[in-house]
């Protein structure tokens, strides 16, 4: 074995990446325990089949936690629903759902798995089969008894919901004695309240669940506090509070190893720690690392956080709120107590109406506050909307809260995550109509139908409307799951002329099971536009959806055409990659269509408003583009996992598709060499090694020939490559040899293999054999290697290209015409198929780099390898419940702006920023709502020619053309050849169009988009919008 500079902390195997248990899904309520909770040392299987994205978003510790916990839901309408239903999908060990009442017409409102076959029934006892079969790793249980102790003693955790103030007090004084975690969540129609009470004391082991941050160190000054420097590559990303370590530091040694210190930020790229005065001079180098230390915080009871509460912001133009809610909700539960209802819808009757009545209890509520929480003036007009709406019971905000709420129940469970301390409240009153005369007591009265939670709060005009409403929806995933369930318990395109279409060319797999609710195990395979279709049908049988498989882009819009979008009232993105949205969002701005947007990643969510004429389109503003990572990091000087899995990444293209793709145009193209060398810089000379070494060097005859370039592979990477750089910069000492990595090697070997066409094996045992008799070369590392340490570096590093050496290769490539018939087969890279061995490569190449460079591995490679998009449905149901609360807005008509409310979430921390959308971005003259309406077709049945287009705009716009275009197609432009600017002049706009683009006209169109460059009567250029030019 050779001795190789790898770190002492190298293991013979690594783990295997792979499930480790994969329960059936079909196994009974009552046996599911026994089942999924089979033990493995002291922690319990997972099955990352099913819980991957979530895995990304809790980690294994904390999803161990879950397994092991019992939960109680107290309260089965909408809002208790929501919660039990995404506490399910979590995986929690068990749900014990709790309710002594019977289902009503009211409930269907928001109850999503009540049936009206159930009316009368118990709605625990109802709903008990349904959340059952959503998650087969937990145990769901019906109870209709009383909250008595011995049976509240069983739960980790209590949620109340609907429950009498008097009730949640004597179980929360109950479980904080006791050390039971209490929710207490409630919503009353626009107006939502949380309350959690962890105990006296909780271990916090990570406040916002991001990945841990490095830097470089640069410099670290000898003082009191010493100050850090890092490499002004990239800001350190650290905050005053966090905790950090260091390695590889030389020089001032006492710093490499010790405890997590403390820092104070000073600047982007400067931190102060502790006294380094006493310690060794620096010399060079180092890593420094965010550590995520144990917090422990403490929790009032609820009867101590009545009395002095602290309240968590949702809406920042709204801070007095939660303070004047806190007393509106203590009143509404006296008033509940005293006449065993809810105030009446709206009820304004000889002078003594509900409203005013609550108002009084307020008063009194707030008299009776402690002088830091009484209010010196009560919003009555707060109270009264309050007593207004309270009868109500919304979709939504059930959604909503009930996210939030399930979300604080994870927390509670697994310690991750910052909870919400101690009390949140949150109110949607920009839904009710703008006049605010539109709505009265009669509009609003019962009429025994399933929408009777929503009319009281809104009036049966708008259900009617909600009802004729014909939406698109792109996207059939967890967020079109969340937005078909929220479509049919608030009635969307249920009624007479309404329909809903979705369309998603995606099939369910199993991983989608864990945040799409709709789908179940015996879906997987089918269509998920399909699947989530008639399922929400079965919630609500008037539901009038049609579901289709195509992609929505330029290839559909002869389905998705000018007569499908005007047919519309709006539009609703449930899409996971910004192209498509941006597609969506054009579409949506041509014609003038009100588009909803939403996105998850984890634990954040976001929400966006297009409102034509009112607000900014989606295209409006872009992200920051995505952090890159450095070549020369990547290359040379990884120091984070992800560093060593993007290299990992980059090197699976390397060497399975890109000499594959290069070898089969060599043979297949006879331009491929002419292209090759017009390349740049030393491009030319390293595509032409790759094609040799594919088609001569490197090309295998077997398998073993397989196994043995895996052999040398592993060694130039692992061993060589890194002797060279240890030449290059030489460090303080060699590190131990350590073992070939057999994953490595039987992994790439069979993926070569397949490159090639060849068989495969995964007969380990065999291939240790083989490598015993490979002759690895030795390895002396060369003093004419330069090694980059920085991009900067690299930019002004010029490649000289050695022509003979070019034309060296070409002679020696085999002609195409010697090898009939032989091609390669590019891997594409497939995070999701544990089968095909991408990411054994991937986890077994980036884990060695990790130890060349003693950075410790990382168990979810899929996420940063693979890009996948981390999700747990208590986001998704939040982020969905916020998209639906501005579908009533749009579908009202609301006209002003601040009516509408963007959303940002993140509900590890907990975080929330509510804002009114930015109105669209001015011109002198339009906006992007704005374009020129030109008629094609004259009076006379002749198609306007391009030169009556020309006088058209210069006649009634005052506006001379120099340049016209349709798409990427120029159509006219003033510099034109005289004798083709004649022959055009007379042609009709569409035969232009269609001899420009080389393509014919589709049935379907019934409109071009062109686009103008114009100049004024003075000569000036004048911004001007697009032209929308109607054909028929």
């Amino acid at each position: 074995t050779s001795t190789l500079p790898l770190s002492e902390k190298r293991c013979a195997s690594w783990p295997d990446p792979k499930p480790s248990s994969d329960c059936s899904s079909a196994c009974s309520v009552s046996s599911v325990p026994a089942a999924a909770l089979k033990l493995k040392g002291s922690g319990t299987d997972i099955d990352e089949g099913l819980y991957s994205r979530q895995l990304y978003v809790l980690g294994h510790e904390a999803m161990k936690h879950l397994q092991t916990s019992t939960v109680l839901v107290s309260g089965l309408r909408g809002l208790g629903v929501e919660i039990a239903k995404n506490i399910i999908l979590g995986g929690v060990r068990a749900v014990t759902l709790h309710d002594q009442g019977v289902a009503r017409w009211a409930d269907l409102s928001s109850q999503f798995y009540l049936r009206e076959e159930d009316i009368g029934k118990n709605r625990a006892e109802a709903s008990q089969p349904r959340l059952a079969e959503l998650n087969s790793y937990v145990a769901v249980s019906a109870y209709t008894g009383a909250l008595v102790e011995d049976f509240l003693g069983g739960f980790q955790v209590v949620v109340l919901t609907n429950t009498p103030l008097e009730d949640q007090l004597q179980v929360g004084e109950f479980c904080h004695s006791h050390g039971i975690k209490l929710v207490v969540a409630d919503t009353r129609g626009l107006f939502g309240q949380l309350f959690c009470d962890f105990g006296e004391e909780m271990i916090l082991t990570d406040c916002n669940g991001e990945q841990p941050l490095s830097a470089v160190v640069s410099m670290v000054t000898k003082d009191n506090p010493g100050v850090v420097t890092c490499l002004d590559e990239a800001r350190h990303g650290f905050e005053s509070g966090d905790f950090v370590s260091f390695t590889e530091v030389q020089g001032m040694n006492e710093l490499n190893g010790t405890s997590p210190i403390e820092i104070k930020v000073l600047g982007p790229y400067t931190f102060s720690i502790c006294d380094t005065s006493s310690f060794s001079d620096y010399i060079r180098g180092g890593i420094v690392s965010q550590v995520k230390v144990p917090k422990k915080i403490s929790f009032k009871s609820l009867l101590a956080s009545l009395a002095e509460p602290y309240f968590v912001t949702t809406d920042y133009a709204k801070a007095s709120r939660p303070a004047q809610l806190h007393v509106g909700f203590q009143a509404l539960h006296q008033f509940c107590a005293q006449h065993g209802r809810p105030p009446r819808p709206h009820n304004e009757v000889d002078g003594w109406e509900d409203a005013t009545e609550l108002v009084t209890l307020a008063q009194a509520v707030n008299a009776r506050a402690q002088p830091a929480l009484q209010q010196d003036s009560l919003d009555e007009d707060l109270i009264r909307k309050l007593a207004y709406v309270a009868a109500g019971d919304l979709a939504p905000i059930n959604a909503f809260i009930g996210g939030l709420a399930a979300q604080e129940v994870l927390k509670a469970c697994s310690g991750k995550f910052t909870p919400v301390m101690q009390w949140l409240y949150f109110d949607a009153l920009e839904c009710l109509p703008e006049d605010t005369k539109a709505l009265t007591e009669e509009k609003c009265l019962p009429c025994q139908n399933r929408y009777d939670g929503q009319v009281a709060v809104f009036g049966s005009d708008l259900q009617e409307k909600l009802g004729k409403q014909r939406y698109f929806l792109v996207g059939a995933g967890a967020i079109g799951c969340e937005l078909l369930k929220n479509f049919a318990m608030i009635g969307l395109g249920c009624g007479e002329g309404g329909a809903v279409t979705v369309t998603d060319m995606d099939v369910i797999e199993k991983s989608n099971l864990n945040q799409q609710f709709l789908f179940r195990p015996w879906d997987i395979s089918k269509f998920k536009s399909d699947t989530a279709a008639a399922a929400v049908q079965q919630i609500n049988p008037h539901m009038r959806v049609m579901s289709h498989q195509n992609r929505v882009g330029p290839d559909t819009e002869h389905i998705y055409d000018d007569d499908f979008f005007q047919n519309l009232d709006g539009v609703a993105n449930a899409l996971d990659n910004v192209d498509a949205r941006v597609y969506v969002d054009r579409r949506c701005v041509y014609y003038r269509k009100p588009l909803l947007e939403s996105g998850t990643l984890g634990t954040k969510g976001s929400v966006q408003v297009v409102v034509p004429f009112l607000t900014e389109s989606y295209s409006s503003s872009q992200d920051p583009a995505e952090k890159s990572i450095p070549i020369c990091r990547l290359k040379n000087f990884p120091n984070a996992i992800q560093h060593t899995l993007q290299w990992a990444r980059d090197e699976f293209d390397g060497l399975f598709k890109q000499p594959a793709e290069n070898v089969n145009q060599y043979l297949t193209d006879s331009k491929f060499l002419e292209r090759i060398l017009r390349l740049a810089d030393n491009q030319p000379l390293e595509v032409l090694k790759a094609v040799q070494c594919s088609l001569v060097l490197q090309r295998p005859q077997t398998w073993a020939d397989c196994v043995i370039w895996a052999c040398h592979r592993w060694h130039t990477q692992y061993s060589n490559n890194i002797q060279q750089l240890l030449h290059n910069f030489p460090p303080n000492q060699l590190t131990s040899s350590g073992p070939l990595h057999l994953d490595y090697v039987m992994a790439a070997a069979n993926l070569f293999a397949q490159t090639y066409g060849l068989m495969g094996s995964q007969d380990r045992a065999a291939a240790a054999i083989l490598l015993k008799s490979v002759q690895v070369p030795s390895f002396t590392p060369r003093s004419d290697v330069k090694i980059l340490v920085s991009d900067q570096e690299l930019q002004h590093t010029s490649a000289s290209v050695d022509d003979s050496r070019l034309q060296e290769l070409k002679a020696m490539l085999p002609s195409p015409e010697k090898l009939p018939g032989f091609r390669m087969y590019p891997l594409n890279f497939n995070k999701d198929d544990d089968s095909n061995l991408h990411m054994d490569f991937i986890v077994a190449a980036s884990n060695l780099r990790a130890e060349n460079y003693n950075i410790p591995p990382c168990r979810p490679s899929k996420l940063i390898a693979g890009k996948i998009i981390p999700a747990i449905a208590t986001t998704t149901a939040a982020t969905v419940g916020l998209v639906c609360l501005e579908l009533y807005k749009v579908v009202q008509g609301h006209q002003h702006l601040e009516s509408y409310k963007n959303s940002f979430v993140n509900l590890a921390l907990p975080f929330f920023s509510i804002s009114e959308p930015l109105a669209p971005p001015p011109s002198p003259e339009w906006t992007l709502w704005d374009r020129f309406e030109v008629q094609g077709l004259q009076p006379n049945g002749k198609e306007m020619t391009l030169k009556q287009f020309l006088d058209y705009f210069k006649t009634e716009h005052k506006l001379e053309i120099t340049m016209l275009s349709q798409g990427v197609y120029m159509l006219y432009s003033f510099f034109m050849p005289a004798a083709k600017l004649k022959k055009r002049l007379d042609q009709p706009m569409t035969e232009i169009v269609s001899r420009v683009s080389k393509r014919k006209l589709g049935h379907h169109v019934r409109a071009l988009l062109l686009e103008l460059c114009c100049k004024d009567e003075s000569g000036e250029d004048a911004e001007v919008p697009s032209v929308r030019y109607t054909i028929c």
